[in-house]
């Protein structure tokens, strides 16, 4: 599946913080994901409006790190893949 150029979270999740998860997390009707913190940076990165590429240069500059896009890009094919972003 292709990850769209400006990747948004689905209409039917919404991504929160959950306090007594101590983690992001999607809610959609029927459950919930929680998700790890690398998974809930990279969602939260997901406005419909930010390209790949500069969720890739905003991560990379935000841990410090380089080499993160293939990671990235892996979860976010994994995102596609469950409907979680469009």
């Amino acid at each position: 599946m292709t990850i769209p150029a400006t990747p948004a979270i689905g209409r039917h999740f919404r991504l929160q913080y959950e306090e007594v998860q101590q983690a992001y997390v999607l809610l959609y009707p029927e459950g919930m994901v929680k998700l790890n913190t690398s998974a809930g940076e990279i969602l939260k990165c997901c406005d419909g409006a930010t390209t790949v590429d500069q969720i890739v240069a905003t991560l990379e500059e935000k841990f410090q790190a380089s080499g993160l896009r293939a990671d990235i890009e892996g979860l976010l094919e994994h995102a596609v893949q469950q409907k979680w972003i469009v």
